[in-house]
């Protein structure tokens, strides 16, 4: 199992009705078919100002890739980017104790990089924030 997580804080402009509507968005990515659970809301009693959190748990790699390139996640980040001031990816964690893991996971990423790259972009400005 692959247990990916998010931390974020939502823009001072983002009204709470946009909040709302960033984490349905999130909810309905976290409900796509290779998700094995999930769950998105508040984030509890973190010192980096980080006010939300979205945690997915994904059974293998195969598993992931679709996930990064289900069209429900697809078409959920650019609804939900523009209302974030700032994005944690990570820190992930998993039970497969293969030393390769993290590497294969950072393929995936760079792969989807490559792929779509106005979504590195647009993610790009919110990670060094």
């Amino acid at each position: 199992m692959i247990v990916h997580m998010l931390r974020f804080a939502f823009k001072e402009t983002a009204t709470a009705e946009d909040r709302e509507h960033v984490l349905a968005v999130m909810r309905r990515t976290a409900s796509v078919e290779s998700v094995a659970f999930s769950t998105v809301g508040q984030n509890l009693g973190d010192p980096d100002g980080f006010t939300h959190a979205y945690c997915v748990g994904i059974p293998d790699l195969r598993a992931l890739r679709r996930y990064m390139h289900d069209p429900v996640h697809l078409a959920g980040d650019p609804q939900i980017m523009p209302h974030l001031a700032r994005i944690a990816i990570g820190p992930d964690l998993s039970d497969d104790m293969a030393p390769t893991l993290a590497e294969e996971i950072l393929a995936l990423h760079d792969e989807k990089v490559t792929l779509h790259p106005e979504w590195a972009a647009e993610l790009a400005p919110l990670l060094a924030a």
